[in-house]
């Protein structure tokens, strides 16, 4: 028996405002990455103050949001963009790119860490291990949204996304009638978002967390958040079922997102093999290391 994913995407209401599941897993995302970024802070793990790192979340954040936005329009609309150009603030419409919001955290990164004449590198290793959280948790919001579903599956586990089936003109309780019926059986698909939840969130964390615990060497973590989530992304895409507006982009079976991933694969890659003759940011207090927190000194990983 399949599942039918009936879940109201609105949280609670506030007056006029409704509060949707997906923002306030954006929140959480946030202030989990926060709590344990000031955590690694305070043990030495980056020489900034406290207030130094809080600004550095609210330009991450920033760069997440609006790169996000921005790299939906372009990568996945960009039709939409070229005739309605305001359509890249309508965000409550939906639609949010991580490779976009990877390049809006880049830009945010290199800002904040030139204001403040820290290595780029040292803050974005610091980050890295704290990103899977978000990414899990809008996986999540995806999951309750009903939105980014898998392909068509006779597996177990497969689920009915009512907004998959709009072009059947059906209300969302014709539907689960049609269900309780045994009449959508053939329109079950894989919850990708799940998917994408474990991987790039529990398990992409998990990895981070355990392989940042001590000092490593300069663009290694980053190297490997850049490798893992590409891997994961690419793999799952073959599940996923790629954007309508664009469809399959070569071979019947080539998305978007995997186009997108290969970079990722291969910054990671590079920046793991660089990662060998680059120095390593000693934690302050260590027997080994030196007088000011946060201080390279020279290792080779």
């Amino acid at each position: 028996m399949h599942y039918f994913v009936d879940i109201n995407p609105i949280a609670f209401s506030l007056g006029p405002v409704q509060v949707h599941w997906y923002g306030i897993m954006y929140l959480l995302g946030f202030g989990a990455a926060w709590w344990l970024g000031q955590r690694r802070r305070a043990a030495g793990r980056l020489p900034v103050t406290r207030d130094q790192f809080s600004d550095l979340c609210f330009y991450l954040m920033l760069g997440v949001i609006l790169g996000g936005r921005i790299g939906y329009m372009v990568f996945y609309d960009t039709a939409e963009l070229i005739h309605h150009p305001l359509s890249l603030i309508r965000v409550w419409e939906g639609g949010m790119s991580f490779h976009g919001g990877l390049l809006g955290v880049v830009v945010a990164g290199l800002i904040w860490t030139r204001r403040h004449a820290i290595n780029f590198f040292d803050a974005i290793d610091f980050v890295a291990p704290l990103a899977p959280i978000g990414l899990g948790l809008g996986r999540l919001g995806n999951f309750i949204g009903g939105e980014l579903w898998g392909r068509h599956t006779d597996v177990a586990w497969g689920m009915i996304f009512p907004r998959a089936l709009e072009s059947l003109g059906k209300t969302k309780d014709e539907l689960y009638q049609m269900y309780l019926a045994g009449q959508l059986s053939n329109e079950a698909r894989h919850p990708s978002q799940l998917y994408e939840s474990v991987l790039e969130g529990v398990v992409l964390f998990a990895v981070l967390w355990w392989y940042s615990r001590k000092p490593r060497p300069r663009y290694a973590v980053t190297g490997l958040f850049a490798l893992l989530y590409g891997l994961f992304r690419f793999s799952v895409e073959f599940v996923r079922e790629p954007d309508v507006q664009l469809g399959f982009l070569a071979f019947d079976w080539v998305t978007m997102g995997q186009i997108l991933s290969l970079p990722l694969i291969a910054v990671g890659l590079f920046l793991l093999w660089k990662s060998r003759r680059a120095p390593t940011m000693e934690i302050a207090g260590a027997p080994t290391g030196t007088t000011e927190a946060g201080s390279p000194k020279q290792h080779r990983g």
